[in-house]
This record gives structure tokens, sequence and C-alpha cells, in this order.
């Protein structure tokens, strides 16, 4: 099939998701910055997950807060900024590109292709993607915490395939298939392929990330996504 379009995911795809360990590191700090006990921090961080990625929480500082709220510790405005820097830091760090990720971009952008991104993220994400190297590469990006809903909902594809103003059929969608993702993909028109790059278990903090089965095209590496759009 001849594409025009392809449509990336972001974490775990352009560039890796975060380790379960590390991100579990990370929500340890946040709590020990807030005076907060890190299982009851961690619970209500997994629990206000869907809130976070779909903007009801507009910044990551109204999310602690709302936690503390809820957790009862009456955690001040600078503890707050603290731990939501201490998040933003540890996510810089993670949204390094790929070894092959520009070259792969650089390639479909001067072959005409557009190329547009869909991603399922906290709000700070949309703000770390524009000092990115990768940012310029894109005609169109799709953050869920922006746009109100995430994958795999119909809305958030069909979104993106408007604002690029192209059919879901001539559409290629690369991810590593969280958050059923390449199904959501397929359902709409869209050509799912995984990524799974060798060495990289699938593994995501998040309980609602599953992956689920897939057994579709697969590409071991961003430069194996050349062969098919050429």
């Amino acid at each position: 099939m001849k594409y025009a379009t392809v449509i990336f995911d972001l974490f775990g795809t352009l560039v890796r998701s975060p380790s379960n360990q590390g991100y579990l590191v990370g929500l340890k700090r946040m709590a020990s910055i807030l005076s907060v006990r890190h299982d009851e921090f961690s619970r209500w961080w997994f629990d206000t997950g869907v809130k976070r990625s779909t903007g009801v929480f507009p910044t990551i500082e109204a999310n602690i807060k709302y936690i503390c709220d809820k957790i009862g510790v009456p955690a001040g405005g600078a503890e707050i900024r603290l731990a939501a820097k201490d998040r933003f830091d540890n996510s810089v760090r993670t949204m390094e590109p790929r070894p092959d990720a520009i070259e792969v971009l650089t390639h479909l952008k001067s072959q005409g292709f557009k190329v547009g991104l869909i991603s399922n993220c906290s709000p700070d994400a949309p703000v770390i993607w524009r000092d990115t190297p990768l940012a310029p590469f894109f005609d169109v990006t799709v953050f869920s915490s922006a746009a109100g809903v995430r994958k795999p909902d119909p809305r958030i594809y069909r979104l993106a395939v408007e604002q690029l103003g192209v059919q879901p059929e001539g559409c290629l969608y690369v991810g590593d298939g969280a958050s059923q993702e390449l199904a959501g993909a397929a359902r709409i028109g869209m050509s799912p392929l995984m990524i799974q790059v060798f060495g990289e278990e699938f593994e995501s903090p998040l309980p609602d990330d599953a992956r689920g089965e897939w057994d579709g095209p697969m590409v071991l590496s961003l430069t194996e996504v050349l062969a098919l759009v050429e």
C-alpha cells in the first residue's frame, strides 16, 4: 500500500518508555519532597492517571495539589512546585530520541511525507516536546492532555488526520502498542505497525497501559519503517 502520511506514537516509539523502576523511584522522590507516604502518594498518582492524561489537571502542580488534598496533607506551594519540578526534570531526561529517529524523520520529510504524532501523556510532555530535536519534523502533534481524549478512543486519531488534511486509509501508524493504540488506529482505517526494539522489554508502571495482543506487522527499529513506505 502507498502511504502519504506517517503518524508516530511518542513514548516507546520515538523515545524509550521510562523504566518501571525509574518511574517508581521518581514517585518516591516526589512523595519525600511533599512529606507524604510514598505508597499512598503512588496509589493516588496512578488513580489520577486518566485525568492527568486528558487535561482534567492542566498542570502537574494541579495534580499534586489534588492528591495532597485527598490525602489530607497541607503541602505548601513551594513543596508542590519543587515536586513538580523534580517530575519535570526527570521527564526531560526520558525524552531523548532513539538513535535512528532523527535520520528516519529527516528522510520522510525529504521525500514529502506528512508526519504526525499522537501521544497519551501528562501536561508536562507538550512543554518538554517543544525543545526536543524531534519537534521541527512534525506537521501535526496531538497530545491527549491538550486534546482531552486519549488512545484508543477513535476521536484522537480522527483529530490528527483532520488536522493533517488526510484520510486514515493513507496513514501508517507506528507505535509500541501501549494503551491498545494499534487496534484503535486500525478501527478508523489506518495501517498499524508495531515497533518492538530488540532488548527492550515492554513495561509500564501505569495499570491502564496494557499492550494487549497484536498479531499484525512488526519492526525492530524505526529505520525499518522506511522500507514500508518506499
